[in-house]
């Protein structure tokens, strides 16, 4: 097989990782890497910590509007996917080099495969879960991290082509957690011991783009007990400086903000934290994986099983709820085993080799 996968952001190079080891063992991989994150904190470490193959094409698209940023993806994936004429085009998640992709390669009647597809959270607003439906419609083959998905698809009228192979973060999170020692290390660079302080990652645009809501967040962090580590995504620090909260952030000896951190590096801060705070799906799923607590400050989540378990709770950013919820983090005494056993780029691979092997 030729297999054309099209990454773009972080979440999409961690769950790239080993797909890319489990595809080049018996076929041809064409990476594509949009540009849609350029940052060498947000890209290229991730590429060289986590061994991925060197993009066969860039298309430095780099940042913009959704409007701007994925039509310009279109322009350049559709000339490439000609040219390529791979049997199948993957992509990951929501994000917007998840839609351009899909939607290249639907109009050219390539198949199309979405990994991590079905999940929801029924919030219109958010431009995630427009790109994530998008490409489930999109799609001739959906490959779903839990059940939960596989009915959501259902409930939309899609039920071929669907299947359940567990999350593929379970594999990346297998293939990179450091050893003891080497956690051990990385917590002593940043000063900290297990358990003694929070880790915090703030992101999505409705948190980040609205001084009220990125500052009731701001506030309450500032008023935990415990140092809170919180690696800032370069938008989030430019907003923090735009709205005149950096200041204030930087003048709370609680709360530290630090550069965005590579994959092996968040993974070993998250196991050893007393708790994480976030809005991003991605790390609300590998909490819950490393088995530590998690607060989203969200009001809804894609991954409600992770809510469900007692796990996760969705604080919102009200800074009172907030800084309640900091103040009363708890472990739950059971740990379902909710995405699969670390095998899903195999499952992947084989249902794609049924599918479009020649």
């Amino acid at each position: 097989m030729k297999i054309m996968t099209v990454v773009g952001a972080r979440p999409q190079f961690i769950k790239a990782a080993p797909l890319s080891r489990a595809l080049r063992k018996s076929h041809r991989e064409v990476l594509v890497h949009t540009g849609q994150h350029y940052d060498r904190a947000m890209s290229q470490q991730f590429f060289d910590q986590m061994g991925i193959p060197r993009p066969d094409h860039n298309l430095e698209v780099g940042s913009g509007s959704h409007g701007l940023q994925t039509g310009q993806m279109l322009i350049r994936l559709e000339p490439l996917m000609l040219k390529e004429k791979p049997d199948a085009v993957v992509v990951f998640g929501d994000t917007n080099s998840t839609l351009a992709g899909a939607l290249a390669a639907a109009k050219l009647h390539i198949p199309v495969a979405h990994i991590e597809a079905g999940m929801r959270s029924f919030n219109r607003l958010m431009p995630e879960e427009l790109n994530r439906v998008a490409a489930d419609h999109l799609s001739d083959v959906n490959f779903c991290s839990t059940r939960t998905a596989v009915m959501n698809l259902k409930r939309e009228g899609v039920t071929g082509g669907v299947h359940l192979v567990g999350d593929i973060m379970v594999d990346s999170l297998n293939l990179f957690l450091p050893e003891p020692a080497a956690s051990a290390e990385i917590l002593g660079e940043y000063g900290v011991a297990p358990g003694s302080f929070l880790l915090a990652t703030i992101h999505r645009a409705e948190n980040t783009d609205s001084r009220k809501r990125l500052g009731e967040i701001v506030s309450a962090l500032s008023r935990s007990d415990y140092l809170i580590l919180f690696p800032a995504h370069p938008r989030t620090l430019a907003r923090l400086k735009s709205f005149g909260l950096l200041a204030r952030a930087g003048d709370c000896e609680k709360l530290r903000l630090i550069p965005p951190l590579g994959y092996v590096e968040s993974l070993a801060l998250q196991s050893r934290a007393r708790a994480v705070i976030t809005d991003s799906g991605g790390v609300q799923k590998e909490a819950y994986l490393l088995r530590t607590p998690c607060l989203t400050v969200r009001t809804e989540t894609e991954w409600v099983e992770t809510v469900e378990s007692g796990w996760n709770r969705l604080v919102g950013v009200d800074r009172e709820k907030i800084a309640r919820a900091l103040r009363r983090v708890a472990r739950p005494r059971s740990h379902p085993r909710l995405y699969g056993n670390g095998k899903t780029a195999e499952r992947i691979v084989a249902c794609l080799e049924r599918r479009f092997g020649r």
